[in-house]
């Protein structure tokens, strides 16, 4: 069913309608939503189908949908931007399409056909262009999902799904906006172990991290910084975004061995560093290398990578209760050049060299 053609009706919110867009100086993070979603169904007799571009709605769920029991959920995050010139440009969305396929088969979930859900995409994205917003810096978030909806109590995979992406005008994802963050390094709770579910865009990966996530909060930082569930020794990934290190000139990531989310945006970085003959390394790294580096000075910079954020520098670490100051607590010269570099490519400024920026028409 994977190249299954189908076709997409589409309903518009009558003209007196539409809702009021928010001021674009209180935007937010996913606090507005625009005026139409799409959605589709599947079962296994029919496949694809009932594909509709429609206006926001509540979803009618039985209470013994299987999602609300067993958990098969799956999802993404994406933006639309608009450009100088008008255009409204998605960055890559052919890899999230491509990464969510991969979730769904993870979690036992049917794949759909993504050229036709990106041409979906599109066309509902230029229906609600509009909610595309123009101050600098905002864009508008974009969230593909896929629950389980058959009703019925047992523990199997689902037989019937639905599948439906929703937007929201954003701002900036953290208060601090580009401006450093600080990161509490969790060594009791794990994130995902290898083997399991951590490489794959899933719920209940987000929910599992929540107690650590608040009481880092309640302790005064932002997000958590995982380690791995074998040694908690290696680094992992950040609550929301994967993780770089620049020590003594190397850019230095964690690798894709199956615990941590195979990120969009890690690898726009990893692929311009690489254009800008920056050496790079994908390799384990370990929270007591961090630390040696920050004591004998070749820890230079710390940055997350993620859509929501896209370029989140990191000014402390805390371990163990002991302060990891990097960079002096301010934004490191590579964080901020690969941010310059990725919102001007994606607000379409900047040449596009290796084809990333999609126009919605």
């Amino acid at each position: 069913m994977l190249n299954q053609e189908f076709e997409i009706a589409v309903e518009k919110v009558p003209q007196d309608q539409l809702k009021s867009k928010p001021a674009q100086d209180k935007l937010g993070f996913g606090q507005f939503f625009s005026d139409h979603m799409f959605s589709m169904k599947w079962n296994r007799k029919q496949g694809w189908h009932q594909a509709a571009i429609q206006p926001y709605r509540q979803l009618d769920l039985d209470p013994a949908a299987m999602v609300l029991h067993y958990g098969q959920a799956i999802f993404e995050g994406m933006k639309a931007y608009r450009a100088e010139d008008g255009r409204i440009l998605l960055f890559r969305p052919q890899d999230n399409f491509a990464r969510m396929n991969l979730s769904a088969v993870r979690m036992c979930m049917p794949r759909f056909p993504e050229e036709r859900v990106l041409q979906a995409l599109r066309s509902l994205i230029y229906l609600d262009r509009e909610w595309v917003p123009r101050s600098e810096g905002a864009s508008l978030y974009i969230r593909p999902t896929m629950i389980a909806t058959e009703p019925m109590l047992g523990l199997r995979a689902a037989e019937e799904y639905q599948f439906f992406i929703i937007a929201c005008p954003v701002g900036a994802y953290y208060a601090e906006g580009f401006n450093p963050t600080t990161i509490y390094v969790e060594d009791q709770y794990v994130r995902a172990v290898p083997g399991g579910v951590g490489d794959a865009k899933t719920a209940g990966n987000y929910a599992a991290s929540l107690k650590a996530q608040i009481a880092a909060q309640k302790k005064g930082y932002t997000q958590v910084l995982w380690l791995d569930a074998r040694e908690h020794k290696y680094i992992e990934e950040v609550g929301t975004s994967n993780i770089f290190f620049m020590i003594n000139d190397v850019l230095l990531t964690p690798p894709l061995e199956g615990s941590i989310l195979p990120g969009i945006t890690r690898d726009s970085v990893l692929q311009l560093a690489r254009d800008w003959e920056i050496r790079v390394e994908e390799r384990p790294i370990s929270i007591d290398e961090i630390i040696t580096a920050s004591e004998n000075g070749t820890l230079q910079e710390s940055f997350g990578t993620g859509t929501a954020a896209v370029i989140a520098p990191v000014g402390e670490l805390c371990y163990k209760e002991s302060s990891i100051q990097i960079n002096q607590g301010t934004t490191g010269p590579l964080a901020k050049r690969l941010y310059e570099e990725l919102q001007g490519i994606q607000f379409g400024s900047r040449a596009d060299h290796h084809e990333w920026v999609v126009p919605v028409r």
